[in-house]
Formats: structure tokens, C-alpha cells, sequence
């Protein structure tokens, strides 16, 4: 019985071997697929530059869309943290805005890190 879960085992295993490798030659045409859209999209917007300035504003507008969507959520966020900070009893508001300050000046150090 042992050589037979032996045999099964290794049937399995060799069996997610060759599915891995199929995976890894799947994802690897598809990164060239990937590379000849850009490579046409590019080429048509070299010769439309009409068309290239349209699609570089779009592009613009989106990530200043982005950007005020972050800063909106960044600004509902600082709302609730006001909220809260309005619904806990006046003797422990001193406290609990210590630890909010200490938080955020740690995720804001995080995040300056990690973008330098």
C-alpha cells in the first residue's frame, strides 16, 4: 500500500510540475501578446499626434481625478477621526488625540519613506 501512495504522490506532483510549466509558457505568450498591442498602439498614435496629445490630456485628467478622489477619502477619513473624537467622554479626548497624532505621524513617516 505505501508504494502505491508513493506512485500517486509522485504521479500528483509531477503532474503540478508540468501545469506549472505550461502556466509559466501560458503567461509568457501572453506577455508577448501584451508587448505587440503596445507596439501597434504606439506605432498608430506616432502617426496620429492629434490623436497622442488627445489620449497624454486623458490620461492627465485621470490621475488628477485620482488625486482628488484620494484626497476626498483623506478628507471623509479626517471627518470620522472628528466624529469619534467627539463621541468619547471629555475626560479621555486628551488621550485618545495624543494616540490619533502618534499614528498618523507614524503612517505619514512610513509613507515618506517608502516614496523617497
Amino acid at each position: 500500500m505505501a508504494t502505491e501512495d508513493d506512485l500517486i504522490s509522485t504521479v500528483l506532483k509531477s503532474t503540478k510540475s508540468m501545469l506549472s510549466s505550461e502556466t509559466l509558457l501560458i503567461e509568457a505568450v501572453q506577455d508577448l501578446v501584451k508587448d505587440e498591442i503596445k507596439k501597434q498602439v504606439r506605432q498608430k498614435l506616432e502617426g496620429d499626434p492629434e490623436l497622442k496629445a488627445e489620449l497624454k490630456q486623458a490620461v492627465q485628467d485621470l490621475m488628477e481625478a485620482k488625486l482628488k478622489e484620494a484626497y476626498a477619502i483623506l478628507k471623509i477619513g479626517k471627518c470620522g477621526a472628528k466624529l469619534g473624537i467627539a463621541m468619547v467622554p471629555p475626560e479621555m479626548r486628551a488621550e485618545i488625540g495624543k494616540e490619533l497624532v502618534t499614528l498618523f505621524e507614524k503612517e505619514v513617516n512610513k509613507m515618506l519613506e517608502q516614496s523617497g
